[in-house]
């Protein structure tokens, strides 16, 4: 047996006789002399095995001279028993510790514990090559590596390294797409990603069931759009005007007035308001002060529909044209005409207008020089909601399919059947399509297999969808 397995062997037993008594039983519940810290298993330290304790000790980076006790002179004959002690062999040695042990009273063993203890409570991760320690910290899961960032500022520093927690984010299936930039750079992105992602989960799973916030202030009025940003949600209704609520107290901070027809169709980004109505018109709007920054005219029926990306909204209308338009300057600087009726959806990367209407076809659309690039053709009834993510087209139908298109050749790529109604709503995000539709259901699909991957059941018809699929 070595050095180690010795010591260790010593420190169990006289564990065991401060936990049992002298004569091996045990100490009632609660009433044990003395409470171990725990230790580090022998197997984990890194460097050459000391010989002797003086050689565990300096290996620790203490002094071979331990503080010597002061009650009095050594006994005599004590040289000469340590001399005859260090002449025995290793098992002869253990049996007369083994003696020693249980003529000692509790309090010589406590002080025996006090002495071995600390040499096994040794930071290895602290002794390692950064490299090395890593490596090793990547095999505990991400609750021990919470727990090992609060062991020293070592460990932290060690703990919040960025590939480490990437490679956490790996493991669980999170995407570059839902990386979480931070704010600080105390905080490493890929934990903060990770922290975030398990609580959105943790909450859809096993979150408190609260009771929802009901905004009332359109009256008896249909609630025709819904728009958020911040803690700012904006209603539209066909009341012609729209309202400004607050996502934290449920208040309406101001009412947007100016339409003279009801508003159908809205977007918004930071405090920026765009609207759609029936009079024809667009407005740009604060929706800190309620102004109206911009009308914008040029439509000549019902404007339907809108897209914002950048400074550029693209709108649509039943006067089958779609319009891109300056927010900024409120000018209107294309027309993109092709449609034969009304145009009901409309999508826009800041390169591609995507339009689909009741002419049964989805457009696309290079709005720099107004020239539709393909028409894509291939559904049976009105097409009234689209996704566009630069790489697919993907088309909802009152014929009850969705369809994805190739935008480059206008080729259809998948036809996704399985709803028995309308799909009013769509959200597309890293290939995962979630779809709303009337048939009281939402199905959530892989567009690049065409795979249905679930389906969710409700009670009542699905009218519209909105959601961040990163989360």
């Amino acid at each position: 047996m070595g050095f180690y397995g010795t010591l260790k062997l010593i420190f169990y037993k006289m564990k065991r006789k401060l936990d049992h008594g002298p004569d091996g039983r045990p100490f009632p519940s609660g009433k044990k002399h003395c409470k171990g810290n725990g230790y580090l298993s022998p197997s984990s330290l890194v460097q050459a095995t000391p010989t002797t304790f003086g050689d565990l000790r300096l290996a620790n980076g203490h002094s071979a001279q331990r503080r010597r006790v002061t009650s009095g002179p050594p006994p005599s004959g004590l040289q000469d028993w340590l001399h005859t002690f260090q002449m025995w062999s290793g098992p002869e040695r253990l049996l007369a510790l083994d003696e020693l042990i249980n003529r000692c009273e509790t309090s010589q063993v406590k002080h025996m514990m006090q002495v071995i203890e600390p040499q096994f409570q040794r930071d290895f991760i602290s002794l390692l090559p950064k490299e090395l320690a890593l490596y090793v910290l990547t095999f505990l899961a991400p609750r021990d590596l919470l727990q090992a960032a609060q062991t020293c500022r070592n460990w932290r520093t060690l703990a919040e390294d960025n590939l480490l927690w990437r490679e956490k984010c790996r493991e669980e299936g999170i995407s570059e797409s839902s990386r979480h930039r931070r704010s600080s750079a105390a905080v490493s992105e890929w934990k903060s990603t990770y922290i975030r992602q398990h609580r959105i989960e943790t909450n859809w799973r096993k979150g408190d069931t609260r009771e929802p916030m009901v905004l009332k202030g359109h009256d008896d009025h249909v609630i025709t759009c819904l728009q958020f940003s911040g803690d700012l949600i904006v209603s539209g209704s066909d009341d012609n005007t729209l309202k400004v609520w607050s996502a934290i107290t449920g208040k309406c901070l101001r009412t947007l007035t100016g339409h003279t027809g009801g508003v159908w169709c809205s977007q918004m980004a930071a405090t920026t308001v765009i609207s759609g109505s029936t009079d024809r018109t667009l407005r740009v709007w604060d929706a800190e002060s309620g102004e109206c920054v911009h009308t914008l005219y040029g439509h000549t029926s019902t404007v339907r529909c809108m897209h914002l990306n950048g400074n550029r909204v693209v709108s649509g209308s039943r006067d089958t044209t779609l319009r891109v338009w300056d927010v900024s300057t409120g000018r209107c600087e294309h027309v993109l005409t092709g449609h034969l009726a009304a145009v009901r959806c409309v999508q826009y990367d800041g390169r591609r207008v995507v339009s689909g209407g009741y002419d049964y076809m989805v457009k696309v659309w290079d709005p720099e020089t107004e020239v539709c690039l393909h028409t894509l053709q291939g559904h049976t009834n009105r097409v009234y909601s689209l996704q566009f993510d630069g790489v697919f087209v993907v088309s909802g139908s009152l014929d009850t399919s969705i369809k994805v298109w190739d935008p480059e050749t206008g080729g259809c790529v998948h036809t996704l059947t399985g709803h028995q109604s309308l799909t009013s709503g769509m959200e597309l995000r890293d290939n995962i399509l979630v779809s709303g539709n009337a048939d009281s259901t939402v199905r959530v699909w892989d567009i690049r297999t065409g795979q249905c991957l679930h389906t969710l059941q409700g009670e009542k018809l699905v009218t519209s969808l909105r959601g961040n699929l990163s989360d």
